[in-house]
């Protein structure tokens, strides 16, 4: 009977998976409001209980949380991406109907609302927790350390007597090495929501059992959040006032761009809704050259479009992954939200960011001495790994019949589901 349980806390998605008999995996299957899925959004809403008083909220976790927050808007807090405050020493806690939830708070609610929904789903007799833990997390400065200690509060709640952390994409090169059929050294490519990581390992069978040697990690906070950030920055900040100005004193000065650098991580809107900044956004109306567009700034907030913004972003970008030109629509903006993107400017707004995950990427060859000649098989999986530009990283280093990709929201949780039931699982973990 399997003993472990591997969780891929993601910024996006999160699932869940245990080993079977052999090599074979299955995901835990939640049943929520939304229906029935093997993956869940990594996201949360909050709602007041009108029979039981303020003191108790409704939470839901996943798409159910979406359609909560969609069908009570004003009324229902919404939180996703929350593994991007993990590593944030800034991030000390956030509101919510007048209740603080610091960042473990927020990671025990979602994984306990899960297994909620998993019901008879929900493995037992597990003996460990194996969770993946990005190369490097998102964040201007962040701090490892302290996000470690937050995911160990949280799931030290959970009740589970061993709790184990795996690279990324160490557990995705695991899940993809059952596929072998020859020693190889392989190198793994995980492009998450929040952050990018390489791992590049040896994979030798002796005595019809996988040896790993560890070559290396690298990895950059950059990925696909980082991507709908720059299609907002171009796209939506110039139209509710970034550039803009304010008369003081009888000065012309710039609207601050912190406002913006919020609104640019859309996920980030309903805590900054809470914010004495936006108390100030609100104050400076009255001073502004261009009140129109800080008034549309204010009327997004105050409606809680954050979601349907992302919606319209993540549609506009998908497009880009198969069509030279795409369309953004996103009614809230008026004028602003209606144009065409050509994937051309699109690439030229990232271009700093690939810049970054191509450095990463070169850094981890040339620290561990290895040839892109000497590299067997590149996997790359999460959802950013469609992005054209992002494949051109590979594509100009290694042959096009080396590179694979599938198993996008499931090869992490399943890698880390194998190296559970493995008793040589300290080979595989990082140290505490």
């Amino acid at each position: 009977m399997a003993t472990a349980l591997g969780l891929d806390f993601g910024t996006t998605n999160t699932v869940l998976a245990q080993a079977g008999e052999g090599a074979q995996t299955r995901s835990v299957m939640f049943e929520s409001p939304a229906g029935t899925d093997d993956t869940m959004r990594t996201a949360l809403s909050f709602m007041k209980d009108p029979q039981l008083g303020a003191s108790v909220l409704q939470v839901e976790a996943g798409h159910a949380a979406i359609r909560a927050f969609i069908a009570n808007p004003g009324e229902c807090r919404y939180l996703q991406s929350i593994k991007t405050f993990a590593a944030s020493p800034l991030f000390q806690g956030t509101l919510v109907h007048a209740r603080r939830f610091q960042f473990e708070d927020l990671m025990e609610v979602f994984l306990k609302r899960l297994q909620a929904y998993a019901g008879d789903h929900w493995p037992s007799g597990v003996r460990r927790i194996v969770t993946g833990r990005p190369v490097h997390f998102a964040g201007a400065n962040p701090d490892p350390e302290l996000a470690m200690q937050r995911y160990a509060a949280a799931l030290g709640r959970l009740g589970f007597p061993e709790l184990h952390y795996v690279y990324e994409p160490v557990a995705a090169a695991f899940y993809f090495a059952q596929n072998l059929r020859q020693d190889a050294t392989v190198l793994v490519a995980d492009f998450g929501g929040g952050t990018s990581d390489f791992s590049l390992i040896r994979f030798e069978t002796v005595a019809g059992r996988i040896r790993v040697t560890p070559l290396g990690q690298s990895g950059v906070g950059i990925a696909g959040d980082q991507f709908d950030a720059r299609i907002i920055e171009h796209l939506v900040t110039p139209a509710i006032g970034k550039g803009s100005q304010f008369t003081s004193f009888g000065k012309n000065l710039d609207v601050p761009d912190s406002y913006y650098r919020n609104f640019s991580r859309w996920n980030q809107l309903s805590i900054f809704r809470t914010t004495k900044e936006y108390a100030g956004l609100k104050a400076l109306v009255r001073q502004a050259v261009e009140p129109d567009k800080l008034e549309l700034f204010i009327d997004l907030i105050e409606h809680d479009e954050g979601y349907l913004l992302h919606q319209a972003v993540s549609a506009t970008k998908m497009a880009l992954s198969s069509e030279d030109e795409a369309e953004f629509r996103f009614a809230p903006l008026g004028a602003a939200g209606e144009t065409t993107v050509r994937r051309s400017d699109f690439e030229s707004w990232i271009a700093g960011d690939l810049a970054r995950i191509t450095a990463a990427l070169d850094e981890l060859l040339d620290k561990t001495g290895t040839p892109a000649s000497a590299v067997d098989k590149i996997f790359l999986t999460g959802g950013t790994s469609f992005v054209p530009a992002v494949r051109r990283i590979f594509t100009e280093r290694f042959e096009e019949s080396r590179i694979e990709t599938g198993g996008e929201l499931i090869s992490i949780a399943h890698g880390l589901a194998l190296i559970g039931e493995r008793d040589d699982i300290a080979q595989w973990t990082v140290p505490q």
